[in-house]
């Protein structure tokens, strides 16, 4: 075990910071003070959910496999502190706009966040289940920014890891909890939320008839079901890898038509339909070209998607520019 490395020990074992239990090694106390429980010096960090954090609810499938593949890195929260912590981030004081730059893994980042927001209508105390919610970041802004109460769920055992700790580091767990759950079998009553929401998540779904199902049966009447999605294009089939998959095995793309057409039949009603491909594109031209005269950002979702970022950004830069995806925002009702 490298010197310094945290671990998570029995509740009864140790002493706790944000609910999660640690094991320090030979760190001096010097050091401790200086740095701070999470630091060792080699900038090396980890964090291992305790016997009530990570509420496991996975089923076993090919395609589950498949996806925790594709995203899951070891120790993915530890990599993330390390990356925050060399962009001069205080994490014993993180914010959730600290996180902003690589926790919105989507198109437009954290302003399409904000934007679709804008759409859903959010008032504070709303329930708002987040389906593929990644590490968290939407489901972080929603509670601290509109007041919202949401769960959010996730098929990357890695990233519902990642997701608790950062929500704790932030001080938002009285207000999100994450769920590592399947989003066409969700563990929830019926009628359970004022909102779903799905962000960039519906790419890794096969069934989408059943989704919206499912959406269907955990929204109450007059809830809304808002989508900020990237669907096929007019040009055949698009080039990988991409950052959602990196090969056709995992990546699950339909038309617009046919995604509206399964949501209506699943007896939501259309309320917002909105074509952002070509703001898409201009976002996507503009973080590229930041990149290449400023260099990479400290922080980004290539911490996320570790070496393979740049080919998978690059390819979907050249989709949507070739017309080979779409990218959509919408908002859908629960008629009452």
């Amino acid at each position: 075990m490298r010197r310094g490395f945290v671990t998570a020990v029995p509740r009864d074992s140790g002493a706790t910071k944000d609910g999660f239990l640690l094991r320090r090694t030979s760190q001096t106390a010097a050091t401790q003070r200086r740095r701070g429980p999470y630091f060792d010096g080699s900038l090396r960090y980890r964090w291992v959910p305790g016997p009530t954090q990570h509420k496991k609810e996975r089923p076993v499938s090919d395609i589950a496999e498949a996806v925790n593949q594709h995203y899951g890195r070891p120790d993915l929260g530890g990599r993330i502190l390390e990356a925050l912590a060399r962009a001069g981030k205080d994490l014993d004081a993180l914010r959730p706009a600290d996180l902003a730059p690589l926790d919105h893994f989507h198109i437009g980042g954290h302003d399409a966040t904000l934007a679709l927001a804008s759409l859903a209508g959010l008032r504070e105390e709303m329930r708002v289940l987040d389906i593929g919610c990644g590490i968290g970041g939407p489901a972080r802004t929603l509670a601290a920014g509109f007041g919202c109460r949401v769960t959010g769920i996730d098929l990357t055992e890695a990233y519902c890891q990642a997701a608790e700790l950062l929500t704790a580091r932030t001080g938002l767990s009285d207000q999100v909890e994450i769920r590592c759950a399947d989003a066409l079998a969700t563990p929830f009553a019926d009628a359970s939320y004022d909102v779903v929401w799905t962000q960039h998540a519906q790419m890794n779904i096969q069934d989408k008839g059943r989704l919206c199902t499912e959406i269907l049966r955990v929204l109450q009447p007059g809830g809304r079901f808002i989508l900020h999605e990237v669907l096929s294009g007019p040009t055949p089939e698009p080039h990988f890898p991409v950052p959602w998959a990196r090969d056709p095995a995992i990546s699950f793309l339909v038309g617009a038509q046919e995604l509206r057409t399964l949501i209506e039949q699943s007896g939501l009603r259309e309320r917002v339909w909105q074509d952002v491909t070509d703001q898409s594109i201009a976002w996507v031209r503009a973080a590229r070209a930041t990149a290449a005269d400023q260099g990479p950002p400290p922080l980004s979702p290539a911490v996320l998607l570790g070496p393979g970022f740049g080919e998978a950004i690059g390819n979907l830069s050249r989709n949507l520019e070739e017309g080979r995806i779409a990218v959509v925002r919408a908002v859908f009702e629960r008629e009452g």
